[in-house]
């Protein structure tokens, strides 16, 4: 098992931008306590895992959904957060004693946000739903005519409705329709339209620019000459390297020097990365993030793996696992295009070949299926218990990369 379990999943408004993260979170040691006792000791590993360490590091300075037990909410355990940084969410097995709505008209009352998770209506739930702000309805479990009904059965609280696992642009329609105001789910990660169509001549450009860079056999005087010829990619290049994620002492004012300090391979991949942003430019924000984190979780992955796999080309696997849905084309289609490795093709065509399991890794880990996380990190021969330190770090990277 891994023994410590942080991840993130973006919730998005109407809009599709980031409202807030839920953080999932597991804990081997808090597993095993039991009653009161344990539940403490869970909320000083929350405690520990996100306010010593750093909740920024992980939020972004977003808002971050927490889930909350019985005894947790009972034992006030959410004033150990500051009511700026979480939103309350109360699990689907809470039941409404009078301690809990107790401890729940407290947390309303010094400004806590509170979210009803997996919500199923019941006439028990009442005095939760009139403290709550924000109700969850899955939207895989729940029947459509059954939303309907609680939407139209709350229609007189002041709510606001957030529809979970919305898997696909469609059921995003379908919930903004409904009068859904926040939205959680992969639905951004896929193409909005599943077969092949003309894209941009703009963007024609930018794949091709993305194949040539892609190439090994072009040169590190040939990458200097493409990135000179782009001022914005030569100020971004310029701007990151000389950034504090650095720390360089000389300041760095050319691009044969920087491509001398990063090294051939450390630009290709930045010059991939700033195409890649412009290929993204008209998406939600999370999509090119989440490409970036899959990018460097997979870089860190191959570092620790015993399979013989090099970090660079695992780092353009996770990068180039969105593209499709960044240019709502079919994936097979793009990869025609793009001269990479035909592993890193078979894997994102077909989710097989020996480089499969690192995505599986990433992309299991990222929603949360942690026995699936488990078997694709057996099959890299990397160790568990470091994997949530390489995520953050991923996270982190990426926070930094896109600020350029």
């Amino acid at each position: 098992m891994i023994d410590v379990y942080i991840a993130r999943q973006p919730i998005f408004n109407f809009n599709k931008r980031v409202y807030a993260y839920e953080l999932l979170f597991r804990s081997k040691a808090a597993q095993q306590l039991k009653d009161t006792d344990g539940n403490q000791a869970t909320s000083c590993v929350l405690t520990s895992a996100f306010i010593t360490e750093g909740i920024e590091k992980i939020s972004g300075f977003k808002p971050c959904f927490i889930n909350f037990t019985q005894d947790l909410i009972e034992s006030n355990a959410p004033f150990s957060f500051p009511k700026t940084k979480i939103v309350i969410e109360v699990l689907e097995d809470v039941e409404p004693t009078k301690k809990v709505i107790s401890a729940c008209r407290a947390f309303r009352n010094e400004g806590y946000i509170l979210a009803l998770d997996d919500f199923v209506f019941h006439k028990k739930f009442e005095p939760l739903i009139r403290l709550a702000h924000i109700i969850k309805i899955d939207f895989r479990i729940s029947p459509i005519d059954e939303i309907q009904k609680i939407l139209y059965r709350l229609k007189s609280y002041n709510l606001k409705f957030l529809a979970e696992k919305v898997e696909t642009h469609e059921e995003f329609n379908l919930a903004v329709k409904l009068g859904f105001t926040y939205f959680q789910g992969f639905f951004f990660g896929k193409p909005e339209v599943m077969q092949i169509k003309e894209i941009a001549s703009a963007k024609v450009n930018l794949i091709n620019l993305l194949a040539e860079i892609s190439q090994k056999s072009t040169s590190a005087k040939k990458l200097e000459q493409i990135i000179s010829s782009d001022v914005g990619m030569s100020y971004k290049l310029l701007r990151y390297i000389n950034s504090a994620y650095f720390y360089l002492i000389n300041k760095i004012e050319s691009i044969s020097h920087a491509i001398v300090y990063l090294g051939e391979e450390g630009v290709r991949r930045f010059a991939m990365l700033v195409i890649v942003s412009e290929i993204a430019s008209d998406k939600p924000d999370e999509l090119l993030r989440l490409a970036v984190i899959r990018a460097k979780f997979c870089e860190l992955l191959a570092e620790n793996s015993s399979l013989q796999a090099h970090p660079s080309e695992i780092f353009i696997l996770g990068l180039f696992s969105l593209i499709d849905a960044m240019l709502d084309a079919d994936m097979e289609y793009l990869m025609e295009k793009l001269p990479i490795n035909e592993e890193i093709k078979e894997a994102l065509i077909k989710q097989t070949g020996p480089m499969a399991p690192f995505l599986e890794a990433v992309i299991s880990y990222e929603k949360g299926c942690e026995e699936d996380c488990q078997e694709s990190l057996q099959k890299l021969g990397v160790e568990t218990g470091e994997v949530y330190k390489r995520y953050l770090e991923a996270v982190e990277y990426a926070d930094n990369i896109l600020k350029m």
